[in-house]
């Protein structure tokens, strides 16, 4: 217990910010929508009206994107993004433990809060979470060195501000994800600081593990951030059901978000 005894007061300073609530539609049992690195709350526009006959879809926008906050003197570790969530949730004065559905970063992000607040969550649906283990952590050659491949990539990103500005702006163009996908000057310092202290340092498989409550993984076949090495060993938990998508990359288009509806449902 000491060790997550530590992480629950690290999330739960009097100081975190208020984040921004995006969404508030539908009546019915709370699911909360926690987006990705680089979003928004836009990451959900094809999903919400699938679930919002029946449930109460509220999107909260991450520490330093969309219209959230991003303080001067944040570091955008997972701590940190998960105190602004577990703040921004205890406004909303909630009366039953709600679902809890995270994308991309958000999916990790919603991992951690329900590991260190099991009595909120009833259920957590992760969806394209780009889950890894550390090269040191992983015995097998082959796996190592896939593992240390998404690293690099990230790293290569960060180091890089112009290359991974202007690339992310031609892909949000030529898709028309602009409302979707977003890594400019306003948001840099999150999106490098979250990509190296949340997703590349990250104890998100240990995080599931932890979590007591039923675990639905929803991912596409073609998305390039998914460590098919992690996926196994997250499969194998009792607790965790997978879910693939065929003909569908990270990002939560119409065929992912019909499937994500129907296991919620």
């Amino acid at each position: 217990m000491g060790w997550w005894s530590t992480v629950v007061e690290k999330v739960r300073p009097a100081t975190a910010p208020m984040l921004n609530i995006a969404g508030d539609v539908g009546d019915g049992p709370v699911i909360i929508l926690i987006h990705g690195i680089a979003s928004s709350a836009a990451t959900f526009k094809r999903l919400v009206p699938l679930l919002s006959d029946r449930y109460r879809c509220i999107s909260i926008e991450l520490l330093g994107f969309g219209d959230s906050p991003a303080p001067a003197r944040a570091t955008y570790t997972v701590e940190e993004h998960v105190a602004a969530i577990h703040r921004t949730i205890r406004s909303l004065r909630l009366k039953a433990p709600f679902l809890l559905m995270g994308h991309s970063l958000g999916s990790l992000l919603s991992a951690r809060y329900t590991a260190v607040h099991p009595e909120h969550v009833s259920r957590l649906v992760l969806i394209s979470p780009p889950v890894y283990l550390s090269p040191a952590e992983i015995g097998d050659p082959r796996s190592r060195r896939r593992a240390g491949r998404y690293l690099r990539v990230y790293e290569f990103m960060r180091s890089n501000k112009e290359f991974t500005i202007g690339s992310t702006e031609r892909i949000a163009s030529f898709f028309q994800l602009e409302d979707v996908l977003e890594v400019s000057e306003r948001n840099w310092t999150p999106f490098i600081l979250s990509l190296q202290n949340c997703i590349e340092s990250q104890t998100t498989v240990s995080d599931i593990a932890a979590v007591r409550v039923p675990i639905d993984v929803v991912y596409g076949t073609l998305d390039p951030f998914i460590n098919p090495d992690t996926m196994g060993i997250i499969e194998q938990m009792r607790h965790v059901t997978m879910h693939r998508v065929e003909l569908n990359d990270h990002l939560v288009r119409k065929r992912l978000a019909t499937a994500v509806a129907t296991v919620v449902t």
